[in-house]
């Protein structure tokens, strides 16, 4: 069957293959639309097999506060290189797949994942598999999560490489929100306050203070009282609330808050970044 350029270039604007991987997709199914667009899909399950092994460590990070700003959603859709980070169907599969996740309020990644990616017969992770065949890097949903409060911001850092949603207990000006959304992305804090910092990381810095302690020379008895100053100290750099606000140094984050209203505080937040 005579395959002409026409034909290549329709099955190429339904795909974003490339051109010599139309033709002889449609080679191989006889000129059959379907059949090509399968054959191309079996191409790409194929490149995700073969390079599932390779780090896909760029991408884009993306998040956006919705339904009134009671709720922010976030996703990092990876990839291998900048340059098809930087692709406007990349970014636009990216938007679309953080769009679903709000319409459909998955509870995990995997749910997500497994939902319809519209106006197609595929799922998310399906297409995910068709871009690695058009693109030919390796393609990874690896973040979904959901911040849910009384008022919500989210920070897109430009670039998109790195994105905040925090969750405060009251109503909060954009300015100040983005003030605080940014510190959490510019300071990585591991969590609101002391009383939310996870047990396994607390006893960590613990046995850290008590080992620099008898590594400085101090009495095996001192250990413990100077390694839990050391989890004071720890707890200021990085917990949210206790972090210096990087605009006044001479503000915690807390005392920021409080200049707008005593009561109001950080209920929640997520940070992504790309390494």
């Amino acid at each position: 069957m005579n395959i002409t350029a026409a034909d290549v270039n329709k099955l190429r604007q339904m795909t974003g293959a490339g051109m010599m991987d139309c033709k002889k997709a449609l080679t191989e199914a006889n000129g059959d639309f379907d059949g090509a667009i399968d054959l191309l899909r079996k191409k790409g399950q194929k490149v995700a097999a073969n390079r599932g092994d390779r780090e896909a460590s760029e991408g884009l990070v993306i998040a956006k506060s919705v339904d009134g700003g009671k709720r922010g959603v976030m996703i990092v859709l990876n990839c291998e290189t900048d340059f098809v980070a930087k692709n406007a169907d990349f970014g636009v599969v990216a938007n679309h797949i953080l769009d679903i996740a709000i319409e459909n309020k998955p509870s995990n990644l995997d749910e997500l994942k497994a939902l319809n990616y519209t106006g197609t017969e595929l799922t998310i992770n399906d297409k995910i598999v068709e871009e690695i065949g058009k693109i030919g890097e390796k393609i990874e949903l690896s973040h979904y999560s959901v911040v849910n409060a009384e008022q919500v911001f989210a920070y897109n850092h430009p670039g998109n490489k790195l994105a905040a949603v925090v969750g405060f207990n009251k109503g909060i000006s954009d300015d100040m929100a983005k003030d605080v959304a940014m510190q959490v992305a510019a300071m990585a804090p591991v969590s609101v306050d002391e009383s939310s910092v996870p047990e396994d990381i607390k006893q960590k810095e613990i046995e850290i203070g008590k080992e620099q302690a008898i590594n400085e020379g101090k009495p095996a008895e001192m250990a413990e009282k100077i390694a839990m100053g050391r989890l004071n100290k720890f707890f200021k750099e990085s917990t949210l609330l206790n972090q210096e606000f990087i605009k006044d140094s001479k503000l915690t984050v807390a005392a920021y808050l409080k200049t707008a209203d005593k009561d109001l505080t950080v209920t929640e937040f997520k940070r992504c970044v790309l390494s």
